[in-house]
């Protein structure tokens, strides 16, 4: 995108037209994401033939009710709200020299971290900031162990003393779309975030370099490329980092699934459970290459006996980043759960990125901004 300066995630001057396509990506990423995960979560324990015995032979065409409610999010969609809540707070702190987005993103995951062991926002402070304070968001869906670990207190897993070292679960992976909208970023810097943020709670290589991966593949994504393109970069980032071979190799067999014929359950089964970081990003990546449209593509990628949350917010994040928020079925998007806080935070994230230096900086500073988003 032309109007993105190089590597700092502050952009010069974009155009009308250039905000407007972001924007909508933005939106598409981050609801894409959560509408497939809300098709996955009420089947997510659920073998393929259980699934079908339910459902009818075509398996899942629609929201099942999770959670006592249909359209329903998990953690995924959870932690990827947190995500982008820290990379605002990044941008925002830049103001005062303090420029470790590693750190802030760290924050924010703490901050969803009490939403699962508190009983509500009544006890959050104003540098939380809004996002922690919303209700709905105080709900267990399902958290995986590695996450509620790495993040069971205040110490910051790195890349040289990562949390849960042996863990490669999908934990990482499927929070990390909203890295890729980094879109003034340079690619490796993209991919050394999300790998950095991946460490804090998942530590096996393949943890963490399937997360750098989809970032990048979302960053490709997001600035205009097709998907196969996308995935190539990814592969080409992979090759450069140590103990890439397992995360290469489930994207490897991802493209060749594809080259195999016509999209089925059967194919996507292949590919595993989606359970581990790299069958889940192959799943979604698969799913998302072989969609004839949204709705196609996402019903693909939950039905099957695995992780079918994780793997449908994948192929979300990435349908919606590809084709933009006009391209999301309109009758999942009118019953899923938390749709005004996820438009609140894609538009403030599209706002501060393209917008930021009109927010705050050394000429002064929108009060209301800062409220939302604390430099504290």
């Amino acid at each position: 995108m032309s109007a993105a300066a190089g590597g700092t995630g502050t952009t010069a001057i974009w155009g009308r037209a250039e905000q407007q396509d972001f924007r909508s990506r933005v939106r598409g990423c981050l609801l894409g994401g959560a509408i497939g995960d809300a098709l996955g979560a009420g089947v997510e324990a659920d073998s393929l033939d259980a699934i079908r015995e339910t459902h009818g032979e075509e398996g899942v065409t629609d929201f099942v009710p999770a959670f006592g409610r249909r359209g329903a999010v998990t953690d995924d969609t959870q932690l990827t709200l947190f995500t982008v809540d820290g990379l605002i707070r990044a941008q925002v702190r830049r103001d005062t020299g303090a420029w470790h987005p590693p750190t802030d993103v760290h924050r924010a995951y703490l901050r969803w971290a009490a939403t699962q062991r508190d009983w509500g926002p009544d006890e959050r402070k104003e540098d939380d900031g809004w996002l922690a304070r919303e209700e709905w968001l105080y709900s267990r869906r399902a958290p995986g162990r590695d996450c509620l670990t790495g993040l069971g207190d205040d110490t910051m897993g790195t890349l040289d003393k990562p949390k849960n070292p042996d863990s490669k679960g999908c934990g990482a992976v499927m929070r990390s779309a909203p890295f890729g909208l980094l879109v003034g970023w340079e690619p490796q810097l993209v991919f050394q975030l999300a790998v950095e943020c991946a460490a804090q709670t998942h530590g096996h290589p393949t943890g963490y370099l399937a997360a750098g991966a989809f970032a990048v593949i979302s960053h490709a994504l997001a600035r205009g490329d097709d998907l196969d393109s996308a995935v190539q970069k990814a592969l080409a980032h992979l090759a450069t980092r140590p103990d890439h071979e397992e995360t290469t190799e489930a994207l490897k067999r991802a493209l060749g699934a594809v080259r195999q014929g016509m999209p089925t359950a059967d194919r996507v089964a292949s590919l595993g459970e989606g359970r581990t970081a790299g069958e889940a990003l192959s799943i979604g990546v698969y799913c998302a290459l072989v969609a004839e449209d949204v709705r196609h593509g996402l019903l693909l990628a939950v039905n099957h006996g695995g992780g079918s949350d994780s793997t449908g917010a994948i192929c979300g994040n990435l349908l919606g980043t590809l084709h933009g928020e006009t391209a999301l079925p309109p009758v999942w998007l009118v019953e899923l759960e938390g749709r005004d806080t996820i438009l609140q935070l894609a538009d403030d994230f599209a706002l501060e990125m393209t917008q930021g230096p009109a927010l705050h900086g050394p000429a002064g500073s929108a009060p209301g901004w800062l409220a939302r988003y604390p430099r504290a």
